[in-house]
């Protein structure tokens, strides 16, 4: 093997050196619940961020690539393998983690959260509000709002929300889960044109049952419009 050598303020580098990175995989893995966007965290147990809220990641494996090791890391965590799942960004900071040099990829999951039975009994694994997270272990904060941010990008012209709804929902649902993730209130009346023109619903002809205000009529996603499912994996 050819010898690497660079020169810098520290000194000489040997192949040894540029050797000594670790590769990890963050997901940020949103569900929707109780009206609000939410993300699946635990509480960090590493002593410099002891008690501060931590994405779910793992080590890339010597014999897995980086798309294996996140449906690995949402396998274990939440039993599901078939979900949407798209890598947003890459996270290099020299001093990013205490333990030394990791550069991470992130990916983040869209959920329905009556699908997801969380599989991981310590570190208080748990579903969190999106919005009343202010401060994260490592710089979680940043990979957070950097996959929120693409999400909101997503939502105008690609059928990724309806990843995070039941099989039926009405318009209701649906218009609450848009408000959630752009975090304003929308227009009912415009909401629901913009929807009827873009045929990306079916109606089912039923009603909802059990619920506090008038039933709505219930919907599912027109799966068939789209050449490409939405629960594919993304670049």
């Amino acid at each position: 093997m050819k010898q690497i050598s660079r020169f810098s303020h520290f000194g000489e580098l040997s192949d040894k050196d540029y050797f000594r990175i670790a590769l990890s995989v963050d997901c940020v893995i949103f569900g929707f619940e109780d009206g609000e966007l939410k993300v699946l965290v635990i509480n960090c147990n590493i002593k410099e961020y002891r008690g501060k809220l931590s994405l779910l990641g793992d080590l890339v494996r010597p014999d897995e690539d980086l798309d294996s090791a996140s449906y690995r890391i949402l396998r274990e965590r939440t039993g599901l393998g078939d979900v949407y799942l798209e890598q947003v960004q890459t996270f290099g900071a020299v001093d990013r983690h205490p333990a030394g040099r990791v550069i991470t990829t992130t990916y983040f999951s869209l959920v329905n959260v009556r699908d997801v039975q969380l599989t991981l009994a310590e570190n208080d694994l748990h579903w969190h509000p999106v919005n009343d997270i202010h401060d994260m272990a490592f710089d979680h904060l940043t990979i957070l709002h950097a996959c929120h941010e693409r999400l909101r990008e997503k939502v105008d012209d690609h059928p990724v929300v309806f990843n995070l709804l039941p099989k039926k929902f009405s318009l209701r649902e649906l218009q609450c889960v848009y408000e959630a993730i752009l975090n304003t209130r929308l227009d009912r009346r415009n909401f629901r044109k913009k929807f009827f023109m873009m045929d990306w619903l079916v109606d089912l002809d039923e009603l909802e049952q059990d619920v506090p205000h008038r039933p709505g009529k219930l919907y599912r996603f027109n799966a068939a419009k789209f050449t490409r499912k939405p629960k594919a994996l993304a670049r």
